[in-house]
């Protein structure tokens, strides 16, 4: 597993991978920047920092989370929310086939390994309010209004 840390708007950013794929990106408060980025990752940290940056709204390099099945069941479903759009977890338990699955959802949804690009960020309470969110409600905040800014209007 190789190793690469860098700087985005909402803290420094862990990227681990190796020839499989991504397997966790997470993010935390402080950190020391990679200095090099180990090839296995560089795509990785290119469309991290194009996401960033406003010019991505998908990612399409290799991902290798680990994690049980029902886990793995969560985390695609979760890559089906598109960009700019959220769910609940209710729409999600429905849509993964059991309404009583909420709480496992959601379980599941928080252990999500790879931050941002399987959008955990983009799932909320039935009420629409921005529930739990592992990397702190403020970062899910600034991720939903990245992804869906509105636009000031005019008065004239």
């Amino acid at each position: 597993m190789e190793t690469a840390y860098i700087k985005t708007p909402l803290g420094i950013a862990t990227i681990i991978g190796d020839e499989n794929g991504i397997s966790v990106i997470s993010v935390s408060d402080e950190g020391e920047i990679s200095t090099t980025i180990p090839a296995v990752v560089q795509e990785a940290v290119t469309q991290l920092n194009d996401y960033f940056e406003g010019k991505r709204t998908n990612f399409d390099f290799a991902l290798n989370p680990k994690g049980t099945e029902f886990q793995q069941k969560v985390w695609k479903g979760l890559l089906e929310i598109p960009f700019g759009k959220t769910c609940s977890y209710m729409d999600l338990s429905k849509k993964l086939g059991d309404v009583k699955a909420i709480r496992a959802v959601a379980s599941a949804n928080g252990k999500n390994p790879l931050w941002i690009v399987v959008p955990c960020h983009r799932v909320i309470g039935t009420d629409g309010s921005l529930t739990g969110y592992a990397g702190g409600l403020w970062r899910k905040k600034w991720l939903l209004e990245h992804e869906n800014p509105t636009t000031q209007q005019s008065l004239f």
